[in-house]
């Protein structure tokens, strides 16, 4: 399996980014993709998850009404829309997979167990 995240960067805040992670070399069909973020000296977390089956699942309470996360299963592709960035969403931002199935409820400690692989991070900086 590989996940190939892009579209980091610097931005200010206020402004907006737009990530996308692919993922490839799988064949099971009941899946969930979702993002992480992990700023310095804090744990990762979980910021926004799609499954294949629901659709958006899941969003961290800090990113609702900013964050939309979307997901292409055609091309096993999933974008997260990052608007009104603020400088405390500073982080490096991993996509991860998990194979299904999955309930169609998902709250903040369920995603890091859900999850069977990761990509590499993007580092995503907005200043103030």
């Amino acid at each position: 399996v590989q996940l190939q995240a892009s579209g980091g960067g610097l931005v200010q805040a206020g402004g907006s980014l737009t990530l996308s992670c692919a993922a490839s070399g799988f064949a099971f069909d009941d899946y969930v993709m979702a993002w992480f973020r992990q700023a310095p000296g804090k744990e990762r977390e979980g910021v926004a998850l799609f499954s294949s089956v629901d659709g958006p699942s899941y969003y961290r309470d800090s990113v609702k009404g900013r964050f939309i996360i979307s997901g292409d299963m055609s091309k096993r592709t999933v974008y997260l829309q990052m608007n009104d960035l603020k400088p405390e969403d500073t982080a490096v931002y991993y996509c991860a997979l998990g194979q299904g199935p999955f309930g169609s409820t998902w709250y903040d400690d369920d995603l890091p167990h859900a999850v069977g692989w990761w990509g590499k991070g993007t580092q995503v900086t907005v200043s103030s």
